[in-house]
């Protein structure tokens, strides 16, 4: 079976048992609100199909995603961006599918975070990866709860707080992605891997990642909700974080108050 709908910000298509899920918002497939509704909504609407199995996310072109809209994180309107943007991580934890990326380009910020949300993450080698919401006078609240458990803590906290970019070779090396391909061998090996996946029960694929995000769950449920706590209440009260925000806005550099 075969269909295909196209919203403004996402592309979904269905050939099941595979879905596969498109971030369309060129160059750079930045994601705002718009992007995250209709993230929701494909989602919602994969997890509804009993056909389907297995769900490829990756960006439209030459890149993955370069993050959330900046605007977006202004304090006027943080909270509700966290709230859609952190509500399509729990559903990437919470769904029956394997969910698996296929990442190449630049894979930033909101960008790497939904990637290390999915359970197995292909990029390219020449991938640009990090989390450069320090630089903004922010953070990034699902890197801050769950990198951790990814990379091990002396990494994580290197690359949220010097916000430094690392390529698609060593994400995977420091266990950010599952596997590093070249560029043009990305279609063949994430097509390898779901005809591996979908070859077996997808009844006990659904359960068995259950049991695997058992514990993880549980702690990131209460870590990212501790995380938004202290963006929205802690950091959003910070002149800096304001003046990070607007600077960019502002194509200048920002004049930090430490305060």
């Amino acid at each position: 079976m075969k269909t295909k709908s196209t919203t403004p910000r996402v592309a979904l298509a269905f050939h099941a048992p595979v879905a596969q899920i498109t971030l369309i918002n060129p160059p750079l497939n930045v994601i705002d609100p718009p992007m995250m509704r209709d993230l929701t909504s494909a989602l919602a609407n994969m997890e509804a199909r009993d056909d389907i199995s297995v769900v490829v996310l990756s960006g439209e072109g030459g890149n993955f995603s370069a993050g959330v809209e900046v605007a977006a994180h202004t304090p006027d309107k943080a909270a509700s961006m966290l709230t859609e943007f952190h509500a399509i991580f729990r559903a990437l934890i919470a769904t029956r599918k394997v969910t698996v990326a296929a990442v190449q380009g630049n894979c930033m910020g909101g960008g790497a975070e939904l990637a290390m949300m999915c359970d197995i993450v292909i990029t390219t080698e020449d991938a640009r990866w990090g989390f450069p919401e320090i630089k903004l006078g922010c953070f990034p609240p699902a890197a801050a709860t769950a990198l951790s458990a990814l990379v091990g803590h002396k990494r994580a906290a290197d690359l949220i707080l010097t916000g430094r970019m690392i390529s698609g070779k060593e994400a995977s090396e420091a266990g950010l992605a599952t596997r590093a391909t070249l560029g043009d061998e990305l279609k063949t090996v994430v097509n390898e891997l779901t005809h591996r996946l979908t070859s077996l029960s997808p009844a006990v694929l659904a359960v068995t990642k259950k049991a695997i995000y058992t514990w993880d769950s549980m702690h990131f449920d209460k870590g990212l909700a501790r995380a938004e706590k202290i963006y929205l209440e802690d950091l959003m009260q910070t002149e800096d974080a304001e003046e990070g925000i607007r600077a960019f806005l502002e194509k200048r550099n920002p004049a930090w108050k430490g305060r």
